[in-house]
């Protein structure tokens, strides 16, 4: 009688094995289940059957929420094609759509023409841009456009988060390329050049990423992982040494000032009054019979002050060095550029500088550009 139990109960563990193994690989054939549950911790994972292949974290679906809305931006000089470079659609109106890119991308330009996705070439108007800023609003015809930009925010953004970029590096060849990454670094200061000046003439408070870029893919969209828009890549800002260091200006810089730009106006940037030099540039003071003290090598000295100039009437002058701005450090000229843009023209701000091997602050009021 024991015996007999004994093997009804062998053959019921056998069975149950059997049986659950039918039904494992039932679920492993046939759907993408168990995939999804031990796949749960975040690593990408892929399950194949006869028919399809099911990818985890995917960014597929947020791709398609932008892709159509980026377009080729090509640039002529008379007729011959001097730069190429990508922008992106973030709105329309009734008669047209209307595109972000770099200014450096279409500054050098008598024409101007987009590619869109679906292989259509338009000519555009550049309603405005800015060398500063570096930024550019082109204007298309409302025919063209077939899927506007979702505009998200860089705010929100954590480092770690997955970003990714859709653009044209390298020419027509390679248009509309995906790369993807993480972000790396936000305000980011980089010192900047403009109108293919050689020097450092600014600096620019920008968002860091690893998503591999190359030329052509500035004016391009930087993209969270639900595919809106937190930046606009600008490799102006990336040294040829450098690796893996890709730079973008926030969303939210850019749709500051992006009014002015569709109205064609000229930004207006707060002037002091001063030539300068940077107290480190030995040759630019020997040039202009400037002599500081030799253990200063930060900061701007003031070459003359303009009459009439709110830095004149507050009684900077020739050799004075200034060190901060509203107690802002100021390293160099491209320094001192990025603290006064953070104010506008009419506008009080208290300076700091060295005359004499002593320190004084003095207050003055900005003028305005013309």
């Amino acid at each position: 009688m024991k015996k007999k139990e004994n093997l009804k109960l062998v053959f019921l563990v056998v069975f149950s094995f059997v049986l659950g193994g039918v039904i494992m690989f039932s679920l492993l054939k046939w759907t993408p289940l168990i995939s999804e549950i031990i796949g749960s911790s975040g690593s990408t994972s892929v399950i194949r059957n006869d028919t399809q292949v099911y990818e985890k974290n995917s960014l597929a679906a947020s791709v398609e929420k932008i892709y159509d809305a980026v377009a080729m931006v090509s640039t002529y000089q008379k007729d011959t094609l001097v730069s190429t470079g990508s922008a992106f659609i973030y709105k329309t109106d009734n008669k047209y759509g209307y595109l972000l890119t770099n200014y450096h991308v279409v500054e050098d330009g008598d024409k101007v023409t987009v590619t869109m996705p679906d292989d259509t070439v338009a000519e555009v108007t550049v309603l405005g841009g800015d060398s500063y800023l570096d930024l550019a609003v082109l204007r298309v015809d409302k025919s063209n456009i077939s899927l506007v930009a979702n505009i998200g925010s860089s705010e929100d953004m954590k480092l770690g988060d997955t970003i990714f970029t859709v653009g044209t590096p390298m020419g027509e060849e390679y248009r509309g390329t995906v790369t993807s990454g993480i972000l790396s670094g936000k305000d980011r200061m980089v010192s900047v050049s403009v109108s293919n000046s050689t020097s450092n003439d600014w600096v620019m408070r920008v968002l860091q990423f690893d998503a591999s870029i190359n030329p052509g893919n500035s004016g391009g969209p930087l993209l969270n992982a639900n595919g809106e828009v937190i930046g606009i890549c600008s490799l102006k800002l990336v040294d040829d040494e450098i690796e893996g260091m890709g730079f973008a200006i926030p969303i939210e810089y850019a749709m500051n000032h992006i009014e002015s730009l569709e109205k064609g106006e000229e930004i207006s940037w707060p002037v002091l009054g001063v030539s300068m030099v940077n107290a480190s540039d030995t040759t630019g003071l020997y040039r202009n019979q400037i002599n500081i003290d030799r253990n200063i090598t930060e900061g701007v000295v003031v070459v003359q002050a303009e009459k009439g100039s709110g830095a004149y009437d507050a009684g900077l002058t020739t050799g004075d060095v200034i060190t901060a701005i509203d107690g802002k450090k100021v390293k160099d000229s491209a320094y001192l550029r990025y603290e006064l843009y953070q104010h506008q023209a009419g506008d009080t701000i208290k300076i700091t500088y060295i005359r004499d091997g002593k320190e004084k602050t003095v207050d003055v009021k900005l003028g305005g550009s013309k």
